[in-house]
């Protein structure tokens, strides 16, 4: 039998697509070959859209068989080409959508058990249903699975509270290169009995096996929530404004978003129906966001107090709290819109990296003076999560010169890692490494982590055939 057809004979044939059918819309297929950003298209012998965790093992055993790469994809949201085949058409897409189960809610131990292929909104309104929170928030969260999320290590906008995606996870279903699964749906906080198998996988992008389910954290859901969008005069009033919110809020701060004026200001006009609270007057603004599990009436003195503090103290230049739901989520679709923004005036260099909190300032002032001197006239688009330090560090191309701006990219990303490493930061905070920043790894990582990771790469896959050509490569392997 051919490759297709045993793919066929495990998940049927309505779920097996290779372009060959009368029936196949080759718009479905582009789809799945292209990647968010549109940066990448490959090919594939086949896409298949397993239903669950058995077809799983049993096409990869028989990918394994017939010695066939697999690249699995969820919601096809990532930043870095990561879920995107290469152009040598010989892999199999294994697209985990028809694993989207809600498998378990457990509001006594504080525990959701759900599917990979579920979408991330999914979760969060199964939990809400059980009076429950899942934190995990992102731009991508109406389409982006929990897959996705995991083998990324995604973090988003509550980072600062709850941890990314990794520090959400109790327990992880997954299917080895051998097609063998490893049931690791644990609901224990604790459970220290040998390796921590669950860590090494989350992150690994699809190279070291599939993830197929797992056990997710809950937390109470929040009495009280409040939003302010303020503006500061420099980076270093925003970092002690971070500070200061920490002390005043303690463990109720969720969120501090920062947004150049830049930002608000492509926002503001590509999105002229969304209204800018407050006036560009400032280079910089944040949204925070605190969450209180007492009284409304409690959190919202308690968040004006810390405000007026800092406006008095001369911290923030100015400031407007929401009043009702709705104008906190007008808030926080302003910030949600910036890469909308960011795809309309054109496309752009993008970074996500982190560096020490403590050094962000001095980085951006450093990082920005070299990209001038470098290519005059680039613009800053820069906004992020910086109560982590992870900035999206973006690099806009000056008027009329996207072009041939977009082919210096390798250029522009040696300022920035450079730069990063010259900070102790990294080169991917949240995004991963995928195919886009494969070949330049192992000049920002250590030698010897490369190598470790090069060692289990090998002896957890050693066919070479779980997402090739993505996060690390194998000496022994022919990509």
């Amino acid at each position: 039998m051919s490759l297709i057809k045993d793919l066929i004979s495990i998940v049927g044939e309505e779920y097996v697509l290779n372009g060959k059918g009368k029936d196949t819309d080759q718009d479905e297929l582009a789809a799945y070959l292209t990647d968010w950003r549109g940066r990448y298209t490959g090919r594939a012998q086949a896409i298949v859209r397993p239903a669950n965790t058995q077809e799983v093992a049993d096409v990869v055993k028989l990918c394994a068989r017939y010695e066939v790469p697999i690249v699995t994809q969820g919601g096809n949201t990532g930043m870095c080409g990561g879920a995107t085949p290469s152009n040598k058409g010989d892999a199999v897409l294994l697209v985990t959508t028809r694993l989207n189960h809600i498998l378990n809610v457990d509001t006594v131990n504080d525990t959701i058990t759900v599917q990979a292929g579920c979408i991330l909104q999914q979760v969060q309104e199964a939990a809400a249903k059980q009076d429950r929170l899942f934190p995990l928030s992102l731009g991508a969260e109406g389409s982006c699975t929990i897959g996705g999320n995991l083998a990324t290590n995604a973090g988003g906008t509550q980072v600062l509270r709850y941890g990314n995606a990794r520090d959400l996870a109790l327990g992880l279903e997954v299917v080895t290169p051998e097609g063998e699964v490893l049931n690791g749906l644990r609901s224990l906080r604790k459970d220290n009995t040998g390796y921590d198998l669950r860590n090494l996988y989350i992150g690994s992008e699809g190279t070291l096996g599939i993830i197929t389910a797992a056990t997710l954290k809950l937390y109470p859901q929040p009495v009280a929530e409040c939003t302010a969008l303020v503006a500061f005069e420099s980076l270093d009033d925003a970092l002690y404004m971070l500070n200061y919110s920490r002390k005043g809020f303690a463990s109720k701060l969720e969120g501090f978003e920062l947004m150049s004026a830049y930002c608000l200001q492509i926002v503001n006009e590509c999105f002229p129906e969304q209204h800018l609270p407050l006036s560009l007057d400032h280079p910089w603004y944040a949204l925070i966001h605190m969450a209180d599990s007492d009284s409304e009436e409690q959190a919202r003195a308690t968040f004006q107090r810390v405000l007026e503090e800092a406006f008095n103290n001369d911290i923030i230049q100015d400031a407007v709290l929401a009043e009702s739901i709705q104008q906190s989520q007008d808030l926080w679709h302003l910030r949600e819109s910036i890469p909308l923004a960011e795809a309309i005036v054109g496309k752009g260099i993008k970074n996500d990296i982190s560096v020490p909190i403590s050094r962000i300032a001095p980085f951006v002032d450093d990082t920005n003076t070299a990209l001038q001197t470098w290519y005059p006239g680039v613009r800053h688009i820069i906004f992020g999560h910086l109560g982590d330090g992870n900035l999206h560090y973006n690099i806009g191309a000056p008027e009329g010169e996207e072009e041939g701006f977009l082919a210096k990219q390798e250029e522009a990303f040696k300022i920035v890692f450079d730069s990063v490493t010259d900070y102790d930061g990294s080169i991917s905070a949240e995004h991963g490494i995928g195919q886009l920043k494969k070949d330049m790894l192992p000049d920002y990582k250590d030698e010897v982590e490369i190598s470790v990771m090069r060692k289990i790469k090998r002896a957890l896959d050693p066919q070479g055939l779980m997402n090739p050509g993505k996060v690390i490569d194998s000496v022994d392997f022919d990509y």
